[in-house]
């Protein structure tokens, strides 16, 4: 990686403008030349994680890198990877960067929750064009949640699509009905929504919508309330 930009990841505490100031990680960008340049910061790990990350397992940022970089390779949306770099002495990981082109986008998908908006069903049928071209590619997106898509509207009236937070990835010869489904599961928790997507599927994967549907408001209606019970859970421990 260009040593100017290992020098903007150095002063990334002091500088930059704060994108995402997140529990776990940070996102700031940087104006580098006559590119914005989008810096995903990944928090010290844990003793034992650092320790793997060390030396048993690639590190958030390499595997971010190395993902988008197969995203783009596959002709999938993903902000144009640059690199990555890790702080790390003898004995663990410590801190670590990852390092792609910023795109400023028309929406993020969770942005159409809940509101009215003439384009939502358009983006809903071209997005699960864009899931159906994943699945195909055999990219099973395990972080496939509503704030890891952006959006942006292109000069033709379409919408590109543009997958982020890539470090927990599988790659698949090819993917069945039921993992296709399963992956969709984090997408949104809107019945209606799901209709819409499911549908649009269906037709690219020839099968009966109504099959297509159910199974993945199955997967979709068990993990979103799985993850109710788990909020109210915690709420109840003052967690």
């Amino acid at each position: 990686m260009d040593k100017s930009i290992v020098n903007i990841i150095k002063n990334f505490g002091t500088e930059g403008d704060l994108l995402v100031a997140g529990k776990r990680n940070i996102i700031k960008t940087f104006l580098y030349k006559t590119t914005v340049l989008n810096i995903k910061s990944f928090k010290i790990p844990i003793l034992i994680n650092g320790i793997i990350y060390r030396y048993f397992r690639k590190s958030k940022a390499q595997r971010s890198f190395e993902f988008a970089t197969i995203l783009n390779q596959k002709n999938i949306g993903t902000p144009k990877p640059i690199g990555y770099f890790e702080n790390k002495n003898w004995f663990r990981l410590l801190d670590s960067y990852y390092v792609c082109e910023h795109i400023s986008p028309d929406y993020v998908f969770k942005d159409l929750f809940g509101v009215e908006n003439p384009e939502t069903d358009t983006i809903l049928k071209q997005l699960a064009h864009f899931c159906f071209q994943l699945h195909e590619a055999g990219i099973e997106f395990k972080d496939h949640s509503p704030g890891n898509t952006l959006i942006k509207k292109n000069e033709s009236g379409t919408f590109d699509f543009y997958l982020v937070d890539l470090n927990r990835m599988t790659f698949h010869k090819e993917m069945d009905f039921n993992l296709r489904m399963k992956n969709l599961c984090r997408l949104t928790p809107s019945e209606y929504m799901v209709q819409v997507i499911s549908y649009e599927y269906a037709k690219l994967y020839n099968k009966p919508k109504e099959e297509v549907f159910q199974l993945m408001w199955k997967y979709t209606d068990a993990f979103f309330n799985k993850a109710l019970k788990k909020r109210n859970f915690k709420k109840r421990l003052g967690l």
